[in-house]
């Protein structure tokens, strides 16, 4: 086999590529140094100048192989758009070279390239003109684009007046109606509903299996660590780590564990119930917007935690005696495969601390025509030594990878001890 099949050409190459703001004092600044630079920049006024420098992204290097899925994650303002934009060529880089081999579909903020006075199809002869198709190419995929869109009965209607969930569902279909080489999503695609989104991530699926390459920025770590093949972690504009995509991830979360600790101010979603043995949910007990956006397809009706035979929110038992039993009650769309069921235990500071998945343990859950299911999981002899762990509950797609609905702390486990061993957990062992 050749070096080149073994180590094909980048379809995106970033050679030194950063970007640089300058932030003047008032308008008139800004106005003097684009028309006489030399003489606004002048040897006094040089240093000031370059203290009111924002770097956005610090120079650095960067290539994309084709095929690959490249994550990118940080805190909001980290430079992850900013990338993504001179990628696209929608933002010219201060610094460096930016080198992209194929055609383009870019999903980035919500609306971008779309004029607000025009009708939704309007909108996708605007957008495929600009992605270079000509007129009959877009004829020929319209009714494909709007087909997967949803929103056939508003789209002669102009996109000043749709939701921001409209806005997403027509944007995302124009950037994958082509087969585009590169595949560009930022944070927009997260204000789907839950219906529209896992039909999102099927088709981003069956382009990564094409061959398409992708550059995912997402908030969603579970998504980054199970989609991509790398991730690129920034932050204030700097490269803090590259490499597998789970490795990053779990960087990254330390970093996040580390900084909630010393904020008083952290807090973890949870749902609001009045006790008793088992939780009701209902999408307004979730507290988070994001999980209740997530809502769409499947959601977690009930949740019912024992030990030892005893329900409630919060048990005590022992360890490496107890049996602990988790059953989730679910409501599903029938037409659509069945969903996958997690649960875990969690620290007190919200790390995930052990899971158990059916699909990954090769256990199937049976439902009803109507789509309703439960699944129970049991940890016998918990193995978990003294303290406070809290329960979640989970459902994913089939393949466990987008997110249908979340519970968190459904219910807190006290686990003691008749030992004084140290640590979270007992491991299988014996003396020689």
């Amino acid at each position: 086999m050749s070096s080149n099949a073994l180590n094909p050409p980048a379809v995106i190459s970033l050679e030194g590529v950063g970007k640089t703001y300058k932030r003047f004092a008032k308008p008139s600044d800004r106005f003097w140094q684009a028309v006489w630079p030399s003489a606004f920049r002048s040897a006094s006024q040089t240093s000031a100048a370059e203290a009111n420098e924002f770097v956005a992204l610090a120079p650095l290097n960067l290539q994309v192989r084709p095929g690959e899925a490249l994550g990118l994650i940080g805190r909001n303002g980290a430079g992850k758009s900013t990338l993504l934009q001179m990628v696209c060529g929608t933002l010219n880089p201060s610094s460096g070279s930016v080198a992209v081999n194929g055609k383009i579909g870019a999903l980035l903020e919500l609306g971008a390239g779309f004029n607000p006075e025009f009708t939704g199809r309007e909108n996708v002869y605007l957008a495929a003109a600009v992605m270079g198709f000509s007129g009959a190419e877009t004829d020929a995929l319209y009714e494909s684009i709007v087909e997967f869109s949803g929103i056939r009965e508003f789209i002669d209607q102009p996109v000043k007046t749709y939701s921001s969930g409209m806005y997403v569902r027509l944007a995302f279909s124009i950037a994958t109606s082509a087969n585009p080489d590169i595949l560009v999503i930022d944070e927009a695609l997260s204000v789907g509903d839950g219906a529209f989104a896992k039909k999102s991530f099927e088709r981003i699926m069956q382009l990564k299996a094409q061959g398409t390459t992708v550059l995912f920025c997402s908030h969603s770590m579970y998504q980054v660590e199970s989609f991509c093949d790398r991730a690129l972690w920034l932050d204030h504009g700097q490269v803090q780590m590259e490499g597998p995509a789970a490795k990053v991830v779990a960087a990254y979360a330390d970093s996040l564990r580390e900084e909630s600790k010393s904020s008083s101010s952290a807090t973890l979603a949870s749902v609001r119930a009045s006790g008793g043995a088992s939780i009701a949910i209902d999408a307004s007990d979730v507290s988070t917007a994001a999980i209740a956006a997530a809502l769409g397809v499947a959601r977690i009706t009930n949740i019912e935690v024992s030990v030892d035979g005893q329900t409630g929110r919060e048990l005590e038992a022992v360890s490496l005696q107890s049996d602990v039993s988790i059953t989730v009650q679910f409501e599903s769309d029938p037409a659509l495969p069945c969903p996958t069921f997690a649960t875990g235990f969690a620290l007190p500071d919200g790390q995930i601390f052990t899971s158990a998945y059916n699909l990954f343990d090769g256990i199937a859950i049976e439902r009803d025509a109507q789509g309703r299911g439960q699944a129970t999981v049991v940890f016998e002899k918990l193995p978990l030594m003294k303290g406070r762990f809290s329960i979640g509950a989970y459902l994913f797609d089939e393949r466990a990878l987008h997110v249908y609905d979340v519970v968190l702390q459904a219910a807190t486990v006290v686990v003691t001890q008749p030992g004084v061993h140290q640590g979270f957990v007992q491991l299988p062992h014996r003396w020689k």
